[in-house]
């Protein structure tokens, strides 16, 4: 918060809403990542038929789609501000929010009444596939010229209009760093969770079975 709202410079056009960059941009790396661990937990299931891959795919999943819904909140509230829209079907957007669904519909899998190691193949399979879609979204802006998402930094910065100084970078560095210490702290409470739900299913299995 101190290098977002005292560090670093705000927007010479925006002002001071752009400072809601870093917390966009920063959330959306992490969904990013905890979409990548369910893809490599989800195929070490399917390798192993090791629950605790199962766990770990389902907590990261929650957390992916919960920093999700906050790069599609606060995309809007920028969007307002800098194309005077609430939203635009613009292609960085719009694979966002598909990628959204994607996982929502994922765990809807997994909160399903299905046998828990069939919904866990499926599942896995769903994230393996799933993931697909974020590469798409990270290189929407590069491959469909688009003025109102313009590439922030690396190539093809100078040609949309992007370009960050180097006290912001710096500022969203630091941000996505707090964000991703967030993400392992989730997670391990979502890992502990997880487990216990499935304790839980067990004791259930065992009572039904001595009904």
């Amino acid at each position: 918060m101190f290098f977002i709202f005292i560090i670093a410079p705000p927007d010479v056009r925006l002002g001071i809403v752009q400072k809601i960059f870093y917390f966009h941009v920063g959330t959306a790396w992490i969904a990013f990542f905890a979409f990548f661990i369910v893809f490599i937990v989800s195929i070490l299931f399917l390798m192993t038929r090791n629950r605790n891959y199962d766990v770990i795919a389902m907590a990261s999943a929650e957390i992916g789609v919960l920093f999700t819904t906050i790069v599609l909140i606060t995309g809007p509230i920028w969007g307002k501000s800098s194309w005077n829209a609430w939203w635009t079907w613009e292609p960085r957007l719009t694979t966002t929010l598909i990628l959204w669904f994607m996982y929502i519909a994922y765990i809807m899998i997994r909160v399903s009444d299905m046998e828990w190691e069939k919904k866990a193949r499926l599942s896995s399979v769903f994230g393996i596939i799933g993931f697909i879609n974020v590469p798409i979204v990270f290189m929407s802006i590069r491959w469909w010229n688009t003025e109102l998402h313009p590439v922030v930094f690396g190539e093809g910065a100078d040609q949309t209009g992007g370009g960050i100084s180097d006290t912001m970078l710096l500022t969203l560095i630091i941000t996505v760093i707090t964000f991703m210490i967030l993400y392992f702290y989730l997670l391990k409470k979502g890992i502990a969770i997880g487990h216990a739900r499935y304790k839980l299913d067990d004791i259930k299995d065992k009572i039904k079975n001595v009904m």
